[in-house]
């Protein structure tokens, strides 16, 4: 089974749905999904990625297709930083807040951090990967320990629209690691697409591999400067690059 995580295209956070940019960059992503077999589209219920994925599936005429579930929503939990400051999502720290705890890359044990705990981000985490994991299910794949038992082979492709944040839980949970690198350390631009494959190495035990992380070849093949979306200053002082 092959699995597509796409972020939406450049947002308007305020209302919620795409800018102009970001429907130019849904087109182009429309016009590269078109070429690729992907049996079963889940979106989030946000207006962004709803809209993303509406634009691919008017493409291929698929709009009734479209399944919509609820735990790919953007994953924001207020959280109390070491600094004091509180903000609605649970990463975007700075790196003297984070990146010198050990226990934050421990995929067991990330979440028993004070400001993690304090917040129970632990039942917001398990939500998602419930959903995940459940859905994995319907399409044959069940999670035991850290891999998955194989009831139902496949070779079909899932594509999520969802977004960047939520995303670095999703793969956190097929890949069995800490989504704080994930969160710090890359970033999914908006259109981009991360593939991910079933290896079932001996006969009814799978685990997921990533091969292609974020890529937004459509954009560069369309002429579409990639958004800023998400990524924060390359040099400090910068005027036009967010800091904080």
């Amino acid at each position: 089974m092959r699995i597509l995580i796409i972020r939406h295209g450049d947002p308007d956070y305020e209302h919620d749905c795409l800018t102009e940019k970001g429907k130019r960059e849904a087109a182009l992503l429309a016009e590269k999904l078109k070429k690729e077999k992907i049996d079963y589209m889940y979106s989030s219920p946000l207006g962004r990625a709803k809209e993303t994925c509406e634009t691919y599936a008017r493409v291929v005429g698929r709009e009734k297709d479209i399944v919509i579930k609820p735990w790919l929503q953007e994953f924001t939990h207020s959280v109390k930083l070491p600094s004091g400051t509180e903000q609605d999502i649970p990463w975007d720290m700075l790196p003297e807040e984070w990146a010198n705890e050990p226990k934050m890359y421990d995929f067991e044990r990330w979440q028993e951090q004070a400001i993690y705990r304090a917040a129970n981000i632990d039942k917001e985490y398990k939500k998602v990967v419930d959903g995940l994991d459940s859905l994995l299910k319907e399409h044959g794949y069940v999670r035991e320990g850290n891999f998955y038992r194989v009831e139902k082979r496949n070779r079909d492709t899932i594509a999520l629209f969802c977004h960047f944040g939520l995303e670095a839980v999703l793969l956190s949970r097929l890949c069995n690691i800490s989504p704080l690198p994930i969160w710090h350390n890359f970033v999914a631009l908006t259109t981009s697409v991360t593939t991910l494959y079933t290896e079932e190495r001996r006969e009814g035990k799978a685990a997921f591999r990533c091969c292609g992380f974020g890529d937004i070849g459509h954009l560069y093949a369309g002429g579409e400067e990639p958004s800023f979306s998400a990524r924060f200053c390359e040099t400090y002082g910068h005027p036009s690059e967010r800091h904080d």
